[in-house]
């Protein structure tokens, strides 16, 4: 049986409590320099596609199990996943780039010898790579990209220029995680496109290394945090990942699948079924943050209000 570099890994956002950010930097510098991989290389993005194949598990559609999925023909069905999924990709492009604004402030005149310092630029190399393989699977898969509402993307700016410490690692550890959810449901289902497979498990290995480094960053930026600014860093938190994952299907999606969008939406925010699945995927992640004190009672409401708990 042949084993894959993926099969060591656990659920990424599983708790592992760490000694220090060097030395976890460290190791995780070692790790990107044994599995890391190149999907501009290793995924023929000339080769025809399956016209079966989903672009993600039809579980994981926003709208499986409602009246509109059961109306949906077959095709439709496919259709419908592949624009969703080309959008939750696009979305990733977005708040990845983000990200990257976040780490790259961080380290701005680090100790170029740290650990910490060079694997913090491993990972926006990384981020980079991540976000060209999303753009070449959008633009093959569907030909179109999706960007979030505009206010929330001129919103996010002010987050891009005030998030600081445990806020900044949070942030980053929670959109990291919600994509992750989505893939790692999706990246062993052979009913998907098997570029979008690979494109799951490429992203989803060099992901995990990410969101142990920002965990451990969110770790040590919450030692002796006074209760003022634990409630407040909780809250805006929570309210930045909700604007991340009500974005990661947009409008559009429906509409350019040939759907109602307006009655997609409407189905997709009654969808017991997609909620169930995504308070399932975020369970680790509401853990770690109930761990660190980032899961206030102000954050859990948000994150109940969107289906993350």
């Amino acid at each position: 049986m042949t084993i894959s570099p993926l099969d060591h890994i656990a659920p990424a956002s599983v708790s592992t409590p760490e000694t220090g950010t060097s030395e976890v930097s460290a190791r995780l510098l070692a790790s990107a320099a044994r599995l890391s991989r190149n999907a501009m290389t290793e995924i023929d993005w000339a080769a025809p596609m399956d016209p079966t194949k989903y672009g993600c598990s039809p579980e994981w559609s926003t709208l499986y199990g409602t009246a509109y999925w059961d109306e949906l023909t077959e095709q439709q069905r496919v259709t419908l996943t592949r624009h969703e999924f080309a959008s939750i990709m696009s979305i990733g492009i977005w708040f990845e780039m983000l990200l990257q604004q976040l780490v790259l402030r961080d380290q701005y005149l680090g100790d170029y010898h740290d650990p910490e310092f060079q694997f913090a630029l491993t990972e926006i190399a990384d981020e980079c790579r991540h976000s060209l393989m999303f753009a070449k699977a959008t633009e093959k898969m569907v030909g179109t990209s999706y960007t979030p509402h505009p206010r929330i993307g001129k919103s996010a700016k002010l987050f891009g220029a005030t998030a600081k410490g445990e806020v900044a690692y949070a942030g980053i550890l929670v959109a990291e995680e919600i994509l992750d959810v989505f893939q790692r449901g999706c990246m062993r289902d052979d009913r998907v496109l098997d570029f979008i497979r690979t494109v799951n498990e490429i992203h989803v290995l060099e992901e995990s290394r990410h969101m142990r480094y920002a965990r451990e960053q969110v770790r040590e930026s919450m030692a002796g945090i006074g209760p003022v600014k634990r409630q407040w860093s909780a809250y805006y938190t929570a309210v930045s990942a909700s604007f991340i994952f009500t974005s990661l299907v947009r409008p559009d999606a429906y509409r350019n699948a040939g759907l109602d969008h307006r009655r997609a939406i409407a189905e997709m925010r009654r969808n017991h079924h997609f909620q169930s699945m995504v308070r399932g995927g975020c369970a680790h992640l509401m853990e770690f943050l109930d761990e660190v004190g980032l899961l206030t009672p102000a954050a859990a409401k948000v994150y109940r209000k969107v289906h993350m708990l």
